[in-house]
């Protein structure tokens, strides 16, 4: 799933989050001083249970815990708001709070599942999508990271939002639904 109209990477692309920008449900997203312009992005979590290196389709599955709900929040004139991707997504994406996750782990998942990812803003519908149109399959994703570094336990992978994000402020809710998981509610401070 992506949010800008461009051909898909040939590989995930991905960036760290610090565990400073990590809050429950029901916790406030603090909005950045310096921002500008802060999108949400609704996404389906992958949450790591064991020391993970160099994974595979034959083993990814077992060393995953679960799945979760995700707000990727990211500053977008610091990312590059152009879609040039000029800018830092780690700069963008990092700030305290930006990371909303929740509100429990669903730990009897399946490898490809089809769920419902959907996003409210002040209970307007933004984001409608389903697992299924991801660019890349969870496992691909999995493999692609770990092929990189090491994964611990509690360690977290984002997968993309779907079409719809847009822009919060300070007042806002940001409600996201995920069938079988549950629903991620944060207000915007």
């Amino acid at each position: 799933m992506g949010v800008h109209d461009y051909s898909a990477p040939r590989n995930p692309v991905f960036f760290n989050k610090p565990s400073t920008s990590v809050i429950g449900t029901g916790e406030s997203i603090i909005y950045p001083k310096i921002a500008q312009h802060v999108d949400h992005e609704a996404e389906l979590a992958v949450v790591i249970g064991k020391l993970s290196k160099n994974l595979n389709s034959e083993n990814w599955k077992e060393h995953v815990l679960g799945y979760t709900i995700a707000n990727d929040l990211s500053e977008r004139v610091l990312q590059g708001q152009d879609g040039t991707f000029n800018g830092n997504f780690t700069r963008a994406k990092s700030f305290d709070t930006f990371c909303p996750l929740g509100p429990v782990i669903q730990t009897d998942f399946e490898e490809n599942p089809e769920l419902d990812i959907k996003c409210y803003v002040n209970d307007e519908l933004m984001q409608d999508g389903n697992t299924k149109d991801m660019i890349f399959s969870i496992g691909e994703i999995v493999e692609f990271v770990s092929s990189i570094m090491t994964l611990l336990p509690g360690d977290v992978i984002l997968t993309g939002t779907p079409d719809g994000v847009s822009k919060v402020f300070p007042g806002d809710e940001i409600k996201i639904e995920i069938e079988s998981i549950g629903t991620l509610v944060n207000l915007v401070q």
